[in-house]
């Protein structure tokens, strides 16, 4: 694994805005920018760290991490259904079929967790039994595993993702019947083999979102990130029973302690200007995000630190014939 004196060495080599890149047609997002490219697009998923509806830093690899932790699962997940990939030219880029997207997130969740308004445990523990069609029974307690997983789906919007049933989205004409059902036949087998190689490297994948869309010939295709730390949840599988039995949160490896240090130190939802973050905590999240990288897919992180990020992207894709 990359040492934290390499991480601190490149705390000023991240990735933190596209603009350079002089390609028009950009939607920036607050951590992956898009390029229009006709029938492709161009997604670059820099090293920006969002929370509170803002940048709160960059972390060093965080980028890459992110891109190439959805190449592997985008790799091995073709025998389940195709995926919009065309090639990654870059260690934070990839290239991929332009599709119609359905207008509902997957998200599948195999534990009884969470700590938002709208999350599985708030609602459960508020009386609520039906969760978007779910019906789960009395007794359970937080971070339970379900006896299968459940699919709680989230309608896409800019403005507030709204939970969804099965039944509103086919009775609303959001998706018809017998597309709903294709798709989630792939959203559960997606989990279902996620789950299978996270615990062969040590991790329970406890929830987790999925998008899918349409290719110009209506071929369903999975697309945007697929088991990325920033869109699923992970544990760590070796104490998750001892600290289950005694009523512990399990062990994760996430971002909740750079939140609480600028909840701590501003109000990250009103004040204008945040303070920066300690280069300390910077390094801790980057080496969290590429210890994740590891135990997710089994490989050794590489990075070559030798080059300004942005000239190697700028060298790739011009090879690529981008720019």
């Amino acid at each position: 694994m990359i040492s934290k004196q390499t991480i601190s060495k490149n705390l000023k080599n991240c990735l933190d805005d596209t603009g350079f890149l002089s390609i028009p047609g950009r939607k920036k997002g607050k951590v992956r920018d898009s390029y229009d490219l006709g029938d492709k697009i161009l997604l670059i998923t820099t090293d920006r760290q969002s929370a509170f509806d803002r940048v709160l830093a960059n972390i060093p690899f965080k980028g890459q991490v992110l891109n190439q932790v959805s190449a592997f699962w985008f790799e091995n997940t073709n025998h389940i259904v195709k995926n919009h990939v065309v090639s990654i030219p870059d260690p934070n880029v990839t290239i991929a079929t332009k599709c119609k997207v359905f207008p509902i997130e997957f998200v599948v969740r195999g534990y009884l967790t969470g700590s938002t308004d709208t999350s599985a445990w708030t609602l459960y523990n508020k009386g609520n039994r039906n969760i978007c069609g779910n019906y789960l029974p009395d007794g359970m307690v937080k971070n339970q595993k379900f006896p299968e997983p459940i699919l709680t789906p989230t309608t896409k919007s800019d403005a507030h993702d709204e939970s969804i049933s099965t039944e509103e989205i086919i009775s609303r004409g959001i998706i018809d019947e017998v597309t709903w059902k294709k798709l989630e036949s792939i959203a559960f087998s997606l989990f279902n083999y996620g789950t299978e190689v996270a615990a062969k490297n040590g991790l329970i994948l406890v929830d987790t979102k999925y998008e899918l869309g349409v290719d110009v010939n209506g071929e369903i295709m999975l697309i945007d990130e697929i088991h990325t730390p920033d869109s699923s949840r992970y544990w760590i599988a070796g104490s998750y029973a001892e600290r289950f039995a005694s009523g512990k949160e399990p062990e994760n490896i996430d971002k909740e302690f750079l939140r609480l240090w600028f909840r701590d130190h501003c109000d990250p939802y009103k004040d204008t200007v945040l303070p920066e973050a300690p280069e300390e905590l910077v390094a801790e999240l980057s080496s969290r995000y590429i210890q994740l990288y590891e135990m997710i897919t089994g490989k050794l992180f590489e990075v070559d630190t030798s080059v300004d990020i942005k000239d190697r992207m700028k060298t790739n894709l011009t090879k690529a014939g981008i720019i």
